[in-house]
């Protein structure tokens, strides 16, 4: 993969949900390099985090999911490449920018002093609060008792009102004793804080000593930020001025104002806190709490030529989302009547989305979409053009849904088990229309599924997540002759196609971890048959097997014992191709 170019990397990538006033993490430090024109599956069994991580970088996370960390950059020339009119606002807007960054870079002058000074406030308040033990221990006993008052609470539900009223009234007097424990404990932990506190106020010697402290920071400080700032500051600030306007001049009036005053905000606080604005890294993670930064290239006299620093996990404008999804990445989710409109006729939701996002007229989008959807293999494609969804069958459904996904000819196609609502034979035409037209199109192949069957006629490499991390990474040969992780090994042993006659089928004991949860070692650890001590308390690291192949076992450890591959996997090269025709 040395020499394919890299379309999309992600790093270190955290995705959480609020859910119902707890936050579950759904995706927990991925990182991955997806390469051009290749087809990587992403497997594993359902709740594994597969749609979630792909939704992150197509823009269509829920409304209570987020980004908690990490970074996905898309690299695309056509859509980096940015221009943005040299209007005279545009002008005065770069010169007040320019002026006041010269003012903010006097701060960086001080930045050391001010960061002694926030540790000094930093270190009073852990002294006047709880510490992290006192209210992690807090929280577990508040919980325990509203899980047993819960728990009682639900029995209640379950009693006979008549045959078992005493059982009721017992169970009633100790949900009420509960309630009083659960206030008590609440008021006890409130006077806890508060004596702390007091505590911290009314001790005059650390009082004392802390203003002292405080005082000298301070004048410190304000004598440092006094000084004059270096001439290469200026030409830096130059610069960062006009990558401030490009970063902002695609929005309308009204965001563009309110963004270019955040940006400006938030370089004078990277200014005092010393961040090194010279670092494109550190500049990009300043900008990206605005928005997407735009790198600064070169200029005419009449407009600012930059290149947009794509990473995903930022975006958050709508209307950059509509640049990107659907015309950059596209998705075939896995039923065909969830994507299509009942009451609006094939043709036409094909050719709006290719108006949408091409520049052409409806005579040109109308052809178009018929060499589209006589591509995809719609017989008569004139004739069916005006019909609507429910006149064609799930087959040709989805055939017209992978048209509408290729009209605007993406770079990555995401396939969210796209066979899985269609029949045996239709799955197969379906699945050899896609990598048909991969060729033609040179779209990058994202394919979600739990059926390694699929994997093994699709993929040239292979992700297998579990519990919302990558656990085994390789070449699809890699992972199906030569697999390393215990849950690899568990998810093939399970084929139905491998089994033996007169054998039972093998199924995975146990359930995924709650992801509600901090999962402490190797989370498939408890279901694990070849579990080892370490895999119960430490979280195995992603061993390299080859220059293709990662495994995230402690079996790969130089100092773990050597244990067998399952017998049902032993051999596998031939159950496979028997299996599925490879």
């Amino acid at each position: 993969m040395q020499d394919k170019k890299v379309l999309l990397s992600i790093k270190d990538l955290e995705v959480k949900f609020r859910v119902r006033g707890r936050v579950l993490t759904a995706i927990r430090g991925i990182s991955l390099d997806i390469y051009e024109n290749e087809s990587i599956a992403i497997v594993g069994e359902s709740g594994s985090g597969k749609s979630v991580f792909t939704k992150s970088f197509a823009g269509m996370l829920d409304s209570n999911g987020f980004i908690s960390n990490g970074y996905i950059f898309f690299d695309d020339d056509e859509l980096a490449d940015s221009y943005v009119k040299l209007t005279t606002n545009a002008k005065k807007m770069i010169k007040q920018a320019y002026d006041r960054l010269n003012e903010d870079s006097r701060l960086e002058l001080g930045a050391e002093t001010w960061r002694q000074i926030l540790n000094l406030e930093s270190e009073k308040k852990h002294k006047e609060n709880l510490t992290d033990e006192e209210v992690e221990a807090a929280a577990k006993h508040r919980k325990a008792l509203s899980d047993l008052k819960t728990d009682l609470f639900n029995e209640k539900t379950t009693l006979n009102k008549k045959k078992e009223k005493g059982r009721i009234e017992q169970l009633e007097e100790r949900i009420k004793s509960l309630e009083k424990e659960i206030e008590e404990h609440d008021k006890q932990t409130e006077q806890m804080a508060k004596d702390r506190k007091a505590s911290v106020a009314n001790d005059a010697a650390y009082q004392k000593e802390y203003a002292e402290k405080m005082a000298a920071l301070k004048a410190k400080h304000a004598e440092e930020i006094k000084g004059a700032i270096a001439p290469e500051t200026e030409q830096r600030n130059e610069i960062l001025a006009k990558e401030v306007y490009l970063s902002v001049g695609r929005y309308k009036y009204f965001k563009r104002i309110k963004c270019f005053y955040k940006l400006l905000d938030a370089l004078k606080e990277a200014m005092k806190l010393g961040v090194d604005l010279a670092s494109d890294s550190q500049r990009n993670a300043v900008f990206d709490t605005v928005t997407l930064r735009m790198r600064y290239l070169d200029e005419t006299e009449e407009q600012l030529h930059g290149y947009a620093v794509l990473n995903l996990a930022n975006v958050r404008d709508a209307n950059d989302w509509g640049q990107i999804r659907g015309r950059k990445i596209a998705t075939v989710f896995q039923d065909p009547m969830t994507s299509l409109n009942p009451i609006i006729t094939i043709g036409k939701q094909i050719t709006s989305i290719i108006l949408k996002h091409q520049k052409c007229s409806e005579v040109e989008a109308r052809r178009r979409a018929l060499e589209l959807m006589h591509k995809v293999g719609i017989p008569n494609p004139q004739a069916r053009f005006d019909d609507y969804p429910f006149q064609y069958s799930g087959g040709m459904r989805q055939r017209i849904v992978i048209a509408i996904a290729l009209s605007c000819q993406p770079k990555i196609l995401i396939c969210d088990e796209p066979t899985t609502a269609l029949d045996v034979t239709i799955q197969a035409q379906i699945l050899k229309l896609i990598k048909d037209l991969q060729k033609e199109f040179n779209y990058t192949i994202v394919f979600i599924t739990h059926d390694l069957g699929v994997v093994a006629n699709v993929a040239d490499r292979v992700a297998v997540l579990y519990a919302g991390q990558i656990v085994e990474l390789g070449t699809v040969e890699e992972v199906f002759y030569d697999p390393r992780h215990p849950y690899t090994w568990a998810l093939l042993s399970s084929l139905p196609q491998l089994a033996q006659r007169n054998t039972e089928l093998y199924s995975i004991a146990g359930t995924p971890p709650s992801l509600y949860n901090n999962i402490v070692g190797d989370p498939f650890a408890p279901r694990n048959p070849y579990c080892l001590k370490i895999d119960t308390l430490v979280e195995p690291p992603m061993f390299k097997v080859s220059e293709t192949h990662y495994a995230k076992t402690w079996l790969l450890d130089p100092d773990a014992p050597k244990i067998e591959k399952p017998e049902a996997i032993q051999n596998i090269h031939e159950k496979l191709v028997n299996a599925f025709n490879i």
